[in-house]
């Protein structure tokens, strides 16, 4: 039997290896053309798709023929980012590795280790692991940006197989059974604009702490778009306002920590000053555990410009109002975890045009269907065009799962008994797609242990690179126990 360090360094040398491959997503020939080489090196007979996507297939081991296939799946891009100061060009600059005692990071760049660390073990898996059935490789590619290797691979990739393996977690200890799938949704209308004399001035939304819409949506956090729209609301009910601008967020997937407007009001600036705190003392009712230093400003502004139509105005107020934001339902299966959840992500305006992206996610495809029904409606309702974007497919959960028991076994054997914590994920993974390609797959997300992904912070923890390759090769070696 391979001993610990021989697999530690086979890991850490087919990571390596992969660091030297300039990969940003989009740009992925040179790293798929490396991974054909080694798959073919290792023994497999392989497949390269139009997509530039990796399908390796292994024989079982002899003995093994009968068990039921497994696929193996990760993806080879990576997200490239560098710390202030650093030169760095991603599309030829090789990635600096730096190893110490407890840990993999990269010097003054990201390390690539989602999903490199990931391929290194699938690698390692089918290199060692000494009694396995047929093994099938899925290494993909643009993960990062839009999961486009995942979208077109030919659904006959993800047949005769009945478990799937996707090493692309941040955890050794958590093994994933769901995610989310999500909706792109964009709100537009044009916008007419006409001229006003009265004062004008800046109400800002500060001090949220956003976050990802994902990961964060369920814990209470508010949203500064429809904080700001809310407040909006409660001052025209105190006097004539009209509004030149509003903005706010980043992307469509962050919960937006700030959001502005410029409005011209006949409202004197200390009734207004009044309404922001009342409306200060309703967030903070509502969202302060969470979110405890959130605050409006208030700011005179000369020169602001023209204001958009009265109509326009109050259908703004109504979209941004009503869209539902936050988390709509918690799971079934997971009281502490949320099913379904949409983020209003993003407003940009202009003198001619204004946009709102809303980004719904669930794990149930029917809840998403319901929300697009409700936006359609909205949208007519309030005179905006909606554009239907981008859908991703839930992976839900399987109830009775035979590698999920397996796969606990092998981690409670392998850790005096200790129990893998089992959980779907409010984010999406490239699983969703092979999910709605084969909805028979038995699939489970699991991976090394990874901190500050995506950041020159990134450090995959050496502790875990070991229990991980070993808690799949017995994986693999119990599923060859199994009858097809």
């Amino acid at each position: 039997m391979i001993d610990d360090a021989k697999i530690l360094e086979t890991v850490i040398a087919e990571f390596e290896a992969l660091t030297h491959i300039p990969r940003p997503s989009g740009h992925e020939r040179a790293v798929s053309d490396y991974l054909k080489k080694r798959f073919t090196e290792i023994g497999c007979t392989v497949t390269q798709d139009e997509a530039l996507n990796i399908i390796a297939e292994m024989p079982a081991t002899t003995g093994c023929e009968a068990a039921p296939r497994t696929i193996l799946q990760g993806h080879m891009d990576m997200v490239c980012v560098a710390k202030p100061g650093v030169i760095y060009d991603p599309l030829n600059d090789p990635i600096k590795m730096l190893r110490t005692e407890e840990s993999l990071t990269a010097d003054g760049t990201s390390l690539g280790g989602d999903d490199g660390i990931g391929v290194a073990e699938i690698l390692t898996a089918m290199q060692y692991t000494e009694e396995h059935g047929p093994l099938r490789a899925i290494i993909t590619v643009d993960e990062e940006q839009g999961m486009s290797g995942a979208r077109h691979l030919d659904a006959a990739h993800l047949s005769g197989a009945r478990f799937l393996i996707n090493c692309d977690s941040e955890d050794y200890h958590i093994m994933t059974v769901g995610s989310a799938g999500s909706v792109n949704l964009d709100f537009s209308r044009m916008l007419t604009r006409r001229e006003s004399a009265l004062p004008a001035y800046r109400i800002a939304v500060e001090g949220l702490r956003g976050g990802h819409s994902g990961e964060r949506i369920g814990d209470g956090r508010g949203n500064a778009i429809r904080t700001l729209a809310l407040a909006l609301q409660t001052l025209a009910g105190h006097g004539k306002i009209e509004i030149v601008s509003f903005t706010g967020g980043t992307a469509r997937n962050a919960i937006p920590p700030t959001a502005e407007a410029i409005i011209r009001t006949e409202i004197g600036e200390r009734e207004i000053v009044n309404v922001l705190v009342e409306e200060e003392k309703r967030f903070h009712a509502l969202y302060g555990t969470a979110d405890p230093a959130m605050k409006f400003s208030l700011s005179s502004v000369e020169n602001a410009g023209r204001v958009i139509g009265a109509d326009e105005q109050h259908d703004l107020i109504a979209l941004l109002t009503l869209l539902r934001t936050g988390v709509h339902d918690m799971s079934r299966l997971h009281v502490d975890k949320v099913e379904t959840s949409a983020n209003l992500g993003v407003i940009t305006m202009d003198e001619s045009e204004v946009h709102v992206q809303f980004f719904p996610r669930s794990s149930v495809n029917e809840r998403l269907d319901e929300i697009v029904t409700m936006a359609e409606t909205l949208a007519k309702r309030t005179g905006f065009t909606l554009t239907v974007g981008a859908k991703s497919p839930a992976w839900r959960e399987r109830e009775h799962s035979t590698l999920v028991k397996i796969m606990g076994e092998v981690y409670a054997a392998q850790n005096g008994g200790a129990a893998m914590t089992v959980e779907s994920i409010h984010a999406g993974l490239e699983t969703s797609w092979h999910a709605a390609k084969n909805p028979e797959l038995d699939m489970v997300s699991i991976g090394v242990t990874a901190h500050g992904i995506h950041t020159p912070e990134e450090r995959v923890e050496i502790a875990a690179i070991v229990p991980e390759a070993k808690l799949m090769m017995e994986t693999l070696r119990r599923i060859a126990e199994e009858k097809s």
